[in-house]
């Protein structure tokens, strides 16, 4: 019974192994070869006509193989407006949820997720040199693995069949990757940590407890 209790932390481990091997970026920055190959793509499929590919070469071209999180900024058509397919009207939130429940579903396939959606109750309170706000509603941040799996969504066939409806739906949105550079808030490779800890102790201390009270 003790031996096989510490088998416990072994599994703890190998899951958290596996965790770590989808969540983090092992193959390194992009190459120049992989970076001409999905730009091109990019520009075949014209996914995203609404993007800068010199602004998009400069961000691989400057890949230095980390994590990165999508600030994003939407405000959505309030009104109605007619689907993308369908014709039918349609709210925009409809039209932009559509997508987005897609879309993070390839996201944790690639090993990404969103970090925080948030609902914007004010105007600007403190703002210079900048353009009016234009009625935003939604603050958004997305977490990729690497460059490498923002390009594969790019390109992915499923997310560009889908793409009308986050244009149809949206009013005025823009974006821009960051890195974190302090975070209050433990992310999750120290969250599963925790959670597998905990579980595996738990499951331990069952065992010495069930050793203890046999006969």
């Amino acid at each position: 019974m003790m031996v096989g209790a510490w088998w416990v932390w072994l599994l703890a481990l190998a899951l958290y192994g596996a965790f770590r091997l989808w969540y983090d970026n092992w193959r390194g920055p992009l190459s120049k070869a992989e970076i001409d190959a999905y730009m091109a793509e990019a520009a075949r499929t014209r996914l995203n006509q609404h993007s800068d590919p010199a602004v998009v070469r400069a961000f691989l071209e400057a890949d230095d193989g980390k994590e990165f999180v999508m600030s994003n900024l939407l405000r959505l058509h309030p009104e109605a407006v007619p689907h993308p397919v369908s014709g039918e009207p349609t709210p925009g939130l409809a039209l932009f949820q559509s997508y987005a429940r897609l879309f993070v579903k390839l996201l944790l396939r690639h090993g990404g997720h969103p970090v925080m959606a948030m609902r914007k109750v004010g105007g600007y309170v403190d703002a210079w040199n900048t353009a009016p706000d234009p009625g935003w509603h939604v603050v958004g941040a997305m977490r990729y693995r690497s460059r490498r799996d923002m390009m594969a969504l790019v390109v992915n066939p499923a997310l560009r069949d889908v793409h009308g409806l986050k244009t149809a739906g949206t009013a005025v949105t823009f974006s821009f990757p960051a890195q974190v550079i302090v975070s209050v808030a433990p992310g999750p490779r120290v969250a599963v940590a925790l959670v597998l800890a905990l579980l595996a102790a738990l499951v331990h201390l069952g065992s010495l407890l069930a050793l203890v009270a046999s006969p």
